[in-house]
């Protein structure tokens, strides 16, 4: 949803305060009612009463009333409403407006009803009450009407001026929220304005100050710039270091063309082909081993679901059996079920670099073993050959990116410094240690424990 914030609070503001307000209004309109319906019905009261004390017995115990003019008076208002009433005995009607309708008195010898009377609402009251003779009591009742008139506008009025109190409230309201919103989306402004001053390099993490509301928001834009900062730098890298490797067997793939195109016989032909496919082979395993460091690079560090270490490593290592046969070199398995968090597949290039390296600078007829085991809450996976091995001082200079072993094939030189960032991808560390009795090379893979191994 687009639009102005201003304007969308604005509205939802609004929007709860008509509702509100209609609520209001609606019990307004029944307390008003309430309260000029008590009030009028306590002037009918009182209008009744002061008819009632002008009831009198006559000589022949008939009732005679004197209407005085003042409880009367006391209905007359500025809404010119008119005034009924009527008195009956035990025999009827005696004065007033005979059509008049009756209320039935209460326990407390009123009643109050509405009704009409001359084709107008009326509110009336009737009031029953005893003259004494001196021998006994005559009853009789008293019943005053009067029409609505000053009962509506008096709720009108009442209405009236709560609705204009709750229309101030909500301009009030509404001019806050038109002033208060700018004031504070100052922040998110700021945070605006120093996002846009950054230039396109800078990737650090956002330490303007906002709202606690707004937070969360910050957090997750510094934890994207981590992110897309980490895979720019593995884009960087290998870029780098595709254009810096793959030159040299690119130089070497179009040089045996061109001596291919340009040889006398057919063995020269086939010599440059088998030179030009050699280098093709060169820079595929260059290029394999180049994506699979810009992974690394780009993982996020956050290793997945705990994975049987023995089973893939006895799976990888039966796979390999034939390719060290071939070289000359017995490669073998010995472990026990283990459990480590990683990713399965860089944990299998990482194993599978290790086993390489071993193949490439063991030589013929050396051993080579692979071993899976657990020390504590570590598992530990190794690759150990009992070839020539590496001198101490070399050791440390091989977990360095493009370090090549001092014998052995020329290499790439990242077969080792990628197991060690795939070790601390998930936690881990490699370490090269002198092989079995002073001859070879111990490479230790040591990665965090997920639990007992079923």
């Amino acid at each position: 949803m687009t639009g102005s914030l201003r304007r969308r609070l604005l509205g939802w503001l609004l929007a709860a305060t008509v509702v509100l307000g209609l609520l209001a209004l609606a019990d307004t309109w029944r307390e008003a009612a309430d309260t000029a319906t008590d009030l009028s019905d306590r002037v009918l009261a009182g209008s009744a009463l002061a008819i009632a004390e002008r009831v009198t017995v006559g000589e022949d115990t008939g009732l005679s009333v004197d209407i005085p003019y003042s409880a009367l008076e006391m209905l007359t208002s500025t809404a010119q409403d008119r005034v009924f009433y009527r008195v009956d005995g035990p025999q009827g009607f005696i004065t007033g407006y005979e059509q008049l309708a009756l209320a039935v008195p209460g326990t407390d010898g009123k009643g109050f009803a509405d009704s009409t009377f001359a084709d107008d609402p009326i509110r009336l009251i009737t009031l029953a009450r005893t003259a004494t003779t001196g021998v006994g009591a005559v009853p009789f009742t008293v019943t005053v009407a009067e029409s609505t008139l000053a009962r509506r506008e008096l709720t009108q009025a009442i209405l009236l001026s709560s609705a204009l109190r709750l229309l101030g409230m909500i301009l009030g309201a509404a001019a806050i929220v038109w002033i208060a919103v700018p004031l504070a989306l100052r922040p998110l402004n700021r945070l605006g304005e120093a996002i846009a001053d950054r230039s396109p390099d800078d990737l650090s993490p956002i330490r303007a100050e906002v709202p606690s509301e707004v937070q969360g928001l910050v957090e997750a834009v510094n934890s994207l710039m981590m992110r897309l900062e980490t895979a720019l730098d593995a884009l960087r890298n290998f870029t780098g270091n595709a254009g810096h490797q793959l030159r040299t067997p690119l130089a070497v793939i179009r040089t045996q063309l061109a001596l291919a195109g340009r040889a006398d016989s057919l063995a020269a032909a086939r010599d440059a082909t088998d030179k030009g496919d050699a280098a093709l082979a060169d820079a595929e395993r260059i290029l394999a081993q180049l994506l699979l460091l810009a992974r690394v690079d780009a993982a996020t560090g956050q290793p997945g679901a705990a994975i049987e270490v023995a089973a893939l490593a006895r799976e990888l290592t039966g796979e390999m059996v034939p390719r060290a046969a071939a070289a000359g070199i017995d490669l073998g398995f010995s472990g026990t079920p283990a459990l480590a968090r990683a990713e399965p597949v860089l944990l299998a290039e990482a194993l599978k670099n290790l086993i390489d390296n071993a193949l490439a600078y063991a030589g013929t007829g050396a051993v080579v073993t692979v071993e899976v085991a657990r020390n504590d809450d570590t598992v530990v996976l190794a690759v150990e050959d009992d070839g020539p091995g590496i001198p101490a001082a070399a050791r440390a200079q091989l977990s360095a990116r493009f370090a090549r072993g001092a014998s052995g094939p020329a290499g790439l030189g990242l077969g080792l410094p990628i197991v060690a960032e795939i070790a601390a991808l998930f936690g881990g560390q490699l370490h090269l240690v002198q092989g079995p009795q002073g001859r070879g090379l111990r490479a230790e893979l040591s990665l965090p424990g997920a639990g007992v191994a079923a």
